[in-house]
């Protein structure tokens, strides 16, 4: 098997998409978009401002003509995550690249290497020296779309609106596949009732904290998010779910961030 063929089965069968995959055969073609969560960490605020400006003026227009759209780019603010226990803006900025297909995801890089205008437009900060380093590193974490939404939907723009990105990391696999079975059998809806949309939710293939999920709603406001996962946990149908017996201990851990659009977000 050769190894595109090899990594496309591993990631569709890790979540359950599939039952068993053909050992000389590639999985066979799915709807659901992957989504690849990327966090670059900076050593000072002008190093990212200066990728902020990067990520606006040259990279977000090239991963759009090379297929990837719409792309987030979102800062996380201090003062507004009192749960992380920051004690400064992070030094970071976070992308959100959307894919038809793992094969996208997968080729990405050299696609971006084959654009000539970006490679020309960004030089500065893609050919940057050791001594002058654009970023200090970047994190990636790689997620199918769950099937019951299966594709990224991106909000209507406001000035005031926040998103919640979440990861549900679970103690196990089985447990964590059960977790996506929950969110299947109903979960999505209660979000939008409640409101606080979906944007994405996926099941992590390749990253941090496996075995995990990551899910990404927004809020019309700050000042609204107590009052939306009240309404959530009262739900009747969010309560019916988690009552079932078969959908217990498939949590052990929630990681919530509260994230702002940056220059160029497209979301």
């Amino acid at each position: 098997m050769q190894r595109r063929e090899f990594l496309t089965a591993t990631a569709i069968a890790a979540v359950g998409l599939v039952t068993k995959v053909s050992p000389v055969q590639a999985a066979p073609p799915t709807t659901r978009q992957m989504f690849e969560l990327r966090t670059y960490h900076f050593a000072t605020a002008d190093k990212q401002q200066a990728f902020e400006q990067f990520l606006e003026q040259s990279a977000v227009p090239a991963l759009n003509r090379a297929g990837v759209e719409p792309v987030g780019v979102f800062k996380t603010v201090a003062a507004e995550n009192p749960g992380l226990k920051l004690t400064s803006d992070p030094l970071e900025l976070r992308l959100l690249l959307p894919h038809p297909t793992i094969d996208s995801a997968m080729t990405l890089e050299s696609r971006l290497a084959a654009d000539e205008a970006f490679q020309t437009a960004g030089k500065a900060i893609l050919h940057a020296l050791k001594s002058d380093a654009a970023f200090i590193r970047y994190d990636s974490t790689l997620l199918l779309a769950m099937e019951g939404a299966p594709h990224l939907v991106p909000p209507p723009k406001t000035e005031t609106r926040i998103f919640e990105l979440r990861t549900y990391e679970s103690p196990n696999e089985e447990r964590a596949k059960n977790k996506l079975e929950m969110f299947n059998a109903g979960e999505f809806a209660v979000f939008t009732k409640v409101g606080m949309p979906g944007v994405f939710f996926g099941g992590a293939i390749i990253g941090q904290g496996l075995p995990q999920l990551t899910y990404m709603v927004v809020h019309n406001d700050l000042s609204e998010v107590k009052k939306n996962w009240g309404a959530f946990g009262k739900d009747p149908d969010w309560a019916k779910l988690k009552s079932g017996a078969g959908y217990k201990y498939n949590v052990s851990k929630v990681i919530s961030t509260f994230i702002r659009p940056a220059k160029g977000s497209q979301i």
